[in-house]
């Protein structure tokens, strides 16, 4: 007599423990009899460990309710009553389900059992959510990845409505969450604020469902970019004060530097430069103390390089320039190539610190450098507010230089591409 390893297996794969199989089977018994189930424990126990071969009709008909298969196929010999016929495993047949033995009254199943979600629904989905986050760091948000992220959160919604361990309920809506704010996150960079909020808000609701604090940590972050981008600067402090106390950041100093320099550029934004400086030494000395560990993959893109370009558009908004180049110089040697959008708006960073420190010339030849690095890709919408930005005052600066006059012509030709 040994274990059995397929119904292991099975519950492997659901991510049920033996209590939550347990309550699954219970809830299948009301469900069946409309009287509670009294599977304990100990009874998956004795199930998973080959002292019960054979279980008792009433056990089987809630193991075939859970799993969606016939109890053979579960490495059981199934009661003589139970046992389907071997050309159609689908259909069920009356069978008897009793307790002690005795006969009791044939109930019959479903015809067709909706399929449980379990952890291989889960990794299908997140390598699903990853590919979009990986185009994201390419070329910033577009319309088709704000379109392919609602359908992974549709899709997960639909897995939701399955039988599921509470396990995969909750892995189920960190995901809807993080595919919700990755919609949300496309449309702020396409500067579509309003439909940003919406999704925004919808992701909250699977966060907190989730019971997942690094999904809750990166919807505090969006909600505090969110704000910035709608110049709300009290609202922009109050998200990175959630994102600063949240249990994520409480807890690894990975997400606790991540909360501190929101914190940081919600007070630069406003005009508080002695407090966004002592926020922004903070985010420095906690990443110190992070250590390397499996997060998801949305965090990829922070680090001491991130943190650097985020320096710079904090020291820029508090007018010191030449530590803002200094700063935008340090993320873009360690930036990686892939994370394009970032690069580029790190060099914006770059382009407005010389700018502003007057070499108009040589900020107008960084700035060019965003179309290179974003490879024709049209401009996010954030960026485009950022050159914008650059373009304005580099005319304001220096108007009738030509190297101004060919900036300008250069601007034309890259907005058509929009």
């Amino acid at each position: 007599m040994g274990a059995n390893l397929i119904l292991q297996s099975r519950m492997n794969q659901l991510g049920h423990t033996q209590e939550e199989l347990a309550a699954q089977l219970n809830i299948a018994l009301q469900e069946i009899t409309g009287r509670p189930g009294e599977i304990s424990p100990r009874t998956i126990r004795n199930l998973l460990n080959g002292s019960s071969r054979r279980p008792i009709g009433r056990t089987c008909a809630a193991l075939e309710r859970v799993f969606g298969c016939p109890v053979a196929d579960l490495g059981f010999s199934a009661p003589r009553s139970m046992q389907h016929p071997p050309e159609d495993h689908v259909r069920r047949r009356d069978f008897m389900l009793s307790t002690t033995g005795t006969a009791a009254a044939a109930v019959p199943i479903v015809k067709q059992q909706r399929r449980s979600a379990g952890m291989t629904d889960v990794v299908r989905a997140a390598a699903g959510m990853n590919k979009l986050v990986e185009a994201d760091d390419r070329q910033g948000g577009h319309k088709s990845l704000a379109a392919a992220a609602l359908k992974g959160r549709d899709d997960i919604l639909e897995l939701q409505q399955r039988n599921a361990s509470e396990r995969v309920r909750r892995a189920l809506y960190a995901l809807a969450a993080e595919y919700t704010t990755i919609a949300a996150w496309s449309c702020i960079d396409l500067r579509d604020l309003d439909t940003a909020q919406k999704y925004l808000h919808e992701s909250t609701t699977f966060a907190g469902l989730s019971q997942d604090p690094p999904t809750g940590m990166r919807v505090w972050i969006n909600m505090a970019m969110l704000a910035y981008q709608r110049q709300n600067w009290p609202e922009q402090l109050a998200a990175a004060q959630a994102a600063s106390a949240s249990q994520a950041a409480r807890r690894d100093p990975f997400f606790g530097s991540m909360g501190r320099v929101r914190l940081a550029l919600a007070h630069s934004s406003l005009h508080d430069p002695r407090a966004a400086k002592r926020a922004l030494s903070a985010a420095q000395e906690t990443l110190q103390k992070a250590v390397e560990d499996d997060r998801p993959r949305w965090t990829a893109f922070y680090g001491p390089a991130e943190l650097n370009h985020l320096a710079a558009i904090i020291l820029n908004h508090n007018g010191q320039s030449a530590e803002a180049e200094a700063m935008a110089h340090r993320a873009l040697a360690k930036i990686p190539a892939e994370f394009q959008r970032n690069r580029a708006l790190a060099t914006c960073q770059l382009a407005l610190a010389q700018l502003r420190q007057g070499e108009p010339e040589q900020a107008t030849t960084t700035a060019a450098r965003v179309f290179t690095i974003m490879d024709g890709a049209p401009l996010p919408g954030r960026m485009r507010t950022l050159i914008g930005d650059f373009h304005r005052d580099l005319l304001r600066r220096a108007p009738s230089t030509t190297y101004a006059r060919n900036w300008a012509d250069r601007m034309r030709d890259e907005w058509s591409r929009a």
